[in-house]
């Protein structure tokens, strides 16, 4: 830049849904379906997507339970919300992408978690999560 600003950290791409947020804040469901119809969620990636390829959306990383062979999908409303633990990769996913994703893995995917390390932590099956992305 000619000024020698660095660019603020708004010109960033924001890895957050505000609207699925609030709504997680007071467990509101219909609030929660609304914003995942309307708005992007953040996908915890194994490997981030080719920034050539748009197409490519990354691997999505899930959680296997050791004792039963349960397989979580963890989802968050804000990348700040995504314990340190897990990869560092985020996706911002469209409800379309959601739903076809929760749609190919219903019969793999037990469980599906939102912000499950806090604020406001909310759990629901994938055939709920699909019926609410279709109302």
């Amino acid at each position: 830049m000619a000024s020698g600003k660095k660019r603020s950290k708004k010109s960033a791409v924001e890895f957050r849904n505000t609207q699925l947020s609030d709504a997680l804040q007071t467990q509101d469901m219909a609030a929660v379906a609304f914003a995942l119809r309307h708005g992007p969620t953040v996908v915890p990636l194994m490997r981030p997507g080719a920034r050539d390829d748009p197409r490519d959306s990354g691997e999505v990383w899930t959680y296997r339970d050791p004792n039963t062979g349960d397989v979580a999908l963890l989802l968050f409303s804000d990348a700040l919300h995504k314990p340190d633990s897990m990869p560092k990769a985020v996706g911002l996913h469209s409800p379309a992408w959601l739903r076809a994703f929760l749609s190919a893995h219903e019969d793999v995917i037990t469980t599906v978690f939102f912000d499950i390390a806090g604020p406001h932590p909310l759990q629901a099956t994938p055939a709920d999560l699909i019926a609410a992305l279709d109302a």
